[in-house]
């Protein structure tokens, strides 16, 4: 496997800076694609929501475009498919009796770099950051680095001295279990009752992991910042964890208590077994089913981050999640017309590379997977099944909505000055999209908010396996592995926390955030190691990147140079399922 970034920071270099021109500011006015009015974005607005067949570049009500005509008669057309996320763009050149060619790029400084079409008489791709600005041209025919870097085949080939790069479709790893189970899924009629067997056969507690308490062991240092889980005993267990803690060790770590991670500022790590819940908690009546006994004794490991010293980005796979439609959806739950739930089942023309871009690479602290893949994001039974198409989990990539948000469904979504949220999207919330940078819908919640007393309580939904689409048996008590996110307040600051169960139904999932005190929780991916993947990055003596795992078997999921160096997941090639990252933030150039 290649590793991609440092192609991208080395091969292309030379290339990356023969159409740039610095010029100075006062020669070109204009910075910034200009407004289409509110006229134009209503009419936009209506179409993107219009039932009928469309694209996904369509779908984007809020997009600007600005063209421009060369001497030769080429004419340049550049569209930002979301101005206020300022990170998207489509460039499309129709050259006189040629076919239209188009390009996604995507702009590596959203919050400081502006990106247009200069108006002069050869206009070029206008950079503009702070006083400084460059021109450049990578479709002129004597550089033609716009089709050099198509032909690299780089998900990121970079342009204009590296101050964009061009999105290019790429295929993404993906395992033997993964391949095996699209193969059956997509070639066979019953392939996903052979699938679900399976998973109800061999998969079923695969991953059960269950630690020994040790009795008098010394815990070690334990950091008070995020308090304690609510538990009715604290015992000493012993994990699988990979981390480095600060002041302790992984394999004599204290349930419910935190630990900060060795090297990573911001970044903490606990573990239990949810029998040790406090009794008030796990004796709530009418909220979830009864734990038993293999699932009250599953491992389960937590990390937390404290919000104050991240930002967070969203990534969709190679493949996953399609935009086709999900097989679940039926009757009036589905529109045939229709090629998929928003109008299309492509994201062409614009690119699914399943990686981050070389520049967020750089201060990338942490990555886990997303959630369902779309045939098992929509509802196949209760209420959500039978309208508003099933109901298929949306998710918003830089701005550009790729699926539409869904009224009912557990969100967690960054907004564009950096705040992450994690609710019940309503439609009302519809008016919070112009300022949406990512989002990813999965499911219903397993922890909301309750508004009179501030507390987190079970969603309605924990015990009722069809209504709230948590994959499993048909007999609604299929322990699996899985894995959640919650959202919760200590000291002051918010905490994304991210919770790996060994194996567990949606209500020990539900005890477990409840005892953690989470304000909001809700399901990610399940079944296997690769969809429950998650990994933390150090810089190591090298300059490169040390990757710490939470358990031992993620390391498979990586690749390896040919000199034996892993190359991390989601970093140093493409893959093919959708994932989540936290970076370091940084003061704004």
């Amino acid at each position: 496997m290649t590793a991609f970034i440092q192609i991208t920071s080395q091969s292309f270099r030379a290339l990356a800076c023969a159409a740039c021109l610095v010029v100075p500011p006062a020669s070109l006015p204009g910075q910034t694609i200009p407004h289409p009015g509110a006229v134009r974005l209503a009419l936009q607005n209506a179409d993107a929501r219009a039932l009928r067949p469309k694209s996904v570049i369509e779908l984007q009500g809020l997009r600007t475009s600005q063209s421009a005509l060369s001497r030769d008669g080429t004419r340049l057309t550049l569209t930002s498919l979301n101005p206020n996320a300022n990170a998207w763009f489509l460039l499309e050149i129709d050259r006189p009796d040629q076919r239209r060619e188009a390009y996604h790029l995507e702009n590596p400084a959203p919050l400081t770099q502006d990106l247009s079409l200069s108006d002069d008489p050869a206009p070029a791709l206008l950079l503009t950051e702070g006083q400084a600005q460059i021109k450049c041209r990578p479709w002129a025919v004597a550089t033609p680095e716009l089709s050099d870097a198509r032909a690299s085949g780089l998900p990121f080939a970079p342009l204009c001295n590296t101050h964009l790069y061009l999105r290019n479709p790429v295929s993404g790893s993906r395992t033997n279990l993964e391949r095996t189970a699209e193969f059956l899924r997509d070639n066979l009629w019953f392939g996903e009752s052979l699938v679900g067997l399976v998973k109800d056969t061999l998969y079923k507690d695969r991953y059960l992991a269950s630690g020994r308490v040790l009795q008098g062991a010394d815990p070690g240092a334990v950091d008070r910042l995020l308090g304690r889980a609510a538990l009715r005993d604290f015992p000493v267990m012993y994990t699988t964890m990979t981390f480095e803690l600060v002041g302790a060790t992984p394999e004599r770590m204290e349930m419910g208590a935190w630990y900060a991670v060795r090297g990573a500022p911001g970044i903490y790590a606990s573990a239990l077994q949810p029998r040790m819940i406090a009794p008030d908690i796990l004796a709530r009546r009418g909220e979830a089913n009864w734990l038993d006994g293999i699932e009250g004794r599953a491992d389960v490991y937590l990390v937390a981050f404290d919000m104050t010293d991240f930002d967070i980005g969203y990534e969709t796979g190679t493949e996953h999640p399609r935009l086709d439609w999900s097989s679940r959806p039926s009757g009036p739950g589905r529109n045939r017309s229709l090629p998929g739930p928003d109008g299309f089942d492509t994201a062409r023309p614009l690119a699914t590379v399943g990686m981050i871009n070389p520049e967020e690479a750089r201060r990338v602290a942490a990555t886990f997977t997303g959630g369902f893949k779309r045939d098992h994001g929509a509802f196949r039974f209760g209420p959500m099944a039978r309208f508003n198409n099933g109901h298929h989990y949306g998710f918003v990539v830089h701005g550009t909505v790729l699926s539409s948000l869904q009224p009912d469904l557990s969100t967690l979504y960054v907004l564009d000055d950096g705040t992450i949220g994690m609710k019940t999207w309503t439609e009302d919330d519809d008016a919070l999209l112009p300022q949406i940078r990512f989002a990813r819908q999965n499911g219903v919640p397993i922890i909301e908010r309750d508004a009179a007393t501030g507390r987190g309580i079970v969603g309605p939904l924990v015990r009722q396996w069809g209504a709230g689409n948590w994959s499993g048996s048909a007999n609604a008590d299929l322990r699996t592995l899985r894995a959640g996110a919650c959202m919760k307040t200590a000291a002051g600051r918010n905490f994304l926390i991210y919770g790996w169960f060994s194996t567990a139904t949606p209500s020990a999932m539900a005890r477990t955030f409840q005892a953690y005190g989470c304000d909001y929780a809700m399901l990610l991916d399940m079944n296997a190691i690769e969809h429950t993947y998650m990994a933390l990055y150090t810089p190591d003596k090298a300059g490169g990147l040390d990757t710490r795992h939470l358990v031992a078997g993620m390391s498979r999921i990586d690749e390896q140079s040919r000199d034996g160096r892993p190359i991390p997941r989601f970093i140093g090639f493409p893959d093919n399922r959708d994932f989540f990252y936290l970076m370091r933030k940084e003061p704004l150039r």
